[in-house]
Order: C-alpha cells, then sequence, then structure tokens
C-alpha cells in the first residue's frame, strides 16, 4: 500500500460553500493511487468540510438559513465574541458539519455520486485562508 499528503491552501470570500472538489481530485491524480481512500481534513474550528448536492444552489442557500436560525450571529447568551458577533456563532455551526471526510478513490477517482460535491464550508463571515490535509492510501 502507498501514502500520499498533500496540504491545500483555501481562500474563502467569508461565509458559504467553496467547492474542493476538483481541488483534491487534483491530489488524487498526482499520487498516482487508482483504488484506495481520500481523507480530507480541515484544521479550523469554526470552518468545517460537507459533502452535500452540487446541482442545485438552493440547498446550499437553505443550509445557510437553517444553520442561522440554530446559531445566529451575536447572540447575548455567547460567552466568546472574541472575534466579533459570529465568533461563536461559527464554532457552533462547526459542530453541525465535519472536520473530515473519507472519500473511496475507485479507477484513480473520487468516487463522489453524480451531485455530490466536496465544500469547505465557511462559517466566519470575514475572508479567511483555510488549510485540508489531503492523506490519500491505496494501490
Amino acid at each position: 500500500m502507498r501514502q500520499h499528503l498533500e496540504r491545500l491552501e483555501i481562500w474563502t470570500e467569508g461565509r458559504g460553500f467553496v467547492d474542493v472538489t476538483r481541488r483534491v481530485q487534483s491530489v488524487v491524480e498526482r499520487s498516482g493511487i487508482r483504488t484506495g481512500s481520500c481523507v480530507v481534513f480541515c484544521r479550523h474550528t469554526s470552518c468545517g468540510l460537507l459533502i452535500q448536492e452540487n446541482a442545485d444552489v438552493r440547498v446550499r442557500r437553505d443550509l445557510l438559513a437553517w444553520w442561522a436560525r440554530i446559531a445566529p450571529d451575536g447572540d447575548p447568551r455567547y460567552e466568546h465574541d472574541d472575534e466579533g458577533p459570529d465568533d461563536m456563532a461559527a464554532h457552533l455551526r462547526t459542530t453541525l458539519v465535519r472536520t473530515s471526510e473519507s472519500i473511496p478513490i475507485s479507477e484513480g477517482e473520487l468516487a463522489l455520486g453524480t451531485w455530490q460535491a466536496l465544500y469547505l464550508v465557511e462559517h466566519r463571515t470575514t475572508a479567511h485562508r483555510r488549510e485540508l490535509v489531503v492523506q490519500i492510501s491505496g494501490v
């Protein structure tokens, strides 16, 4: 079994979804691994990863609206607001997504479904530099 590891730098424009599927697929291609697993890990606590629908943007808008209802910015009950009114809300929203995703690799491709994409979900309202670690194992 072979291993391959790369770090990806992702710049966000603030709260929302960044489709990182192609960037991760490029890592798979560089690895030369045809069959195996790809684990993507997000090294942050106010953003996360999510495999979700990629065809209808309304799905992503509805998710953002739902998260806003569950964890509103600036709630006066939050103690942690060191970086502004979106600080604790971003941490809470991150608990609803994941810090890592595991995707099978088949014939050198991420084995995602037809309507699936891998997104970095930014929960902060301002632009951020984010880092993903991509680890690929297989043959």
